[in-house]
């Protein structure tokens, strides 16, 4: 049986820049329907999160907290990519 990964790849972008590129455990927000968690090996999804934190949780209890007005985050192969200021 293949073994779950502990951590994914994580890329914050807006239209000119890349902001913040690292590894998570975890992240956590808020949609339309309600709060949810992306885990290591979550399915592919697509989300539109607007005016609500964006936590990422890393290693060692680090952690990064993101707002913008609105993002999107992808979820594709185990690789997460937020674009920001949509």
């Amino acid at each position: 049986m293949m073994q779950q990964p502990e951590e994914f790849p994580v890329i914050i972008t807006n239209a000119e820049e890349r902001i913040w590129e690292g590894v998570a455990q975890s992240i956590s927000s808020k949609n339309s329907v309600g709060q949810f968690d992306i885990l290591p090996g979550h399915a592919n999804f697509v989300t539109m999160v607007k005016n609500e934190p964006i936590v990422i949780r890393a290693y060692m209890k680090r952690k990064g907290l993101f707002t913008y007005k609105t993002a999107v985050i992808t979820i594709r192969e185990n690789k997460v990519e937020i674009y920001s200021d949509i």
